[in-house]
């Protein structure tokens, strides 16, 4: 007995090809129309402007220099000549040269020291005490030898200080105190002159002036026999107890 199927036609002989065409075929079909894009159409109304362009013209712009004056008609100038006859004389100066010259003889003239006067011009000198040859003498202190007298003067001036100290008032409330050193100097006719001071505070150096100040006129110091000024240093001392 004969089988009904052919074997040549079978149909599911080949449906495992067909199946993978047709998933493709399907899977391009797909990503199509993923992929397609519409756009939105918009409408213009397009105009079309007719410029018709105008030619200007332009106009230059001419500077009109106007021509310079006619020159000036050139000046006749007419030299006249006038003859004069030489009938005056004319008496030339002569200058002559002062300078001397060898064949003049010159003046000797002997000049003799009486006709020379001389001025004396004082010097004012200023000796420090430590330098001085015959110190000021203070009153009291007179008939001493040089060293004596030196001794005796700055025991005199310590003891005026001393007698004639006051204490500022202003430098108590305040507590201030210090040493003033004040320098002075002894003119040549015996006055104390040109007092100094430097100290602490100003009210000190003002009682150290007064102080000095008060110094008697004395005899002054002499230098080579001559009156000269002499300076002087002293400190005086602010304490307080």
């Amino acid at each position: 007995m004969k089988p009904k199927k052919n074997p040549e036609l079978e149909i599911g002989r080949n449906s495992s090809l067909y199946f993978a065409i047709g998933l493709n075929i399907m899977l391009f079909l797909t990503w199509q129309a993923l992929e397609f894009k519409t756009f939105d159409k918009d409408i213009f109304a397009v105009e079309v402007l007719e410029v018709e362009e105008e030619l200007e013209e332009e106009i230059p712009l001419l500077s009109i220099t106007p021509p310079p004056p006619p020159a000036p008609p050139p000046t006749v100038v007419q030299e006249t000549i006038t003859i004069v006859e030489d009938i005056e004389e004319i008496e030339e100066t002569i200058i002559e040269s002062t300078e001397a010259n060898q064949s003049e003889a010159l003046e000797e003239r002997i000049v003799e020291v009486s006709d020379v006067a001389v001025e004396e011009v004082e010097e004012e000198v200023e000796v420090p005490f430590a330098a001085i040859e015959d110190v000021p003498i203070y009153p009291g202190c007179e008939g001493l030898s040089r060293a004596e007298m030196k001794d005796c003067f700055q025991k005199k001036v310590q003891a005026h200080v001393v007698k004639n100290f006051k204490y500022p008032e202003v430098a108590v409330d305040l507590g201030i105190q210090g040493r003033v050193s004040v320098l002075f100097v002894i003119d040549a006719d015996g006055y104390t002159t040109r007092i100094r001071s430097r100290g602490p505070d100003k009210s000190l150096e003002k009682e150290a002036e007064r102080i000095i100040s008060l110094l008697p006129q004395m005899t002054p110091g002499k230098q080579r026999g001559k009156a000269v000024k002499v300076s002087y240093a002293i400190p005086i001392f602010f304490k307080l107890e």
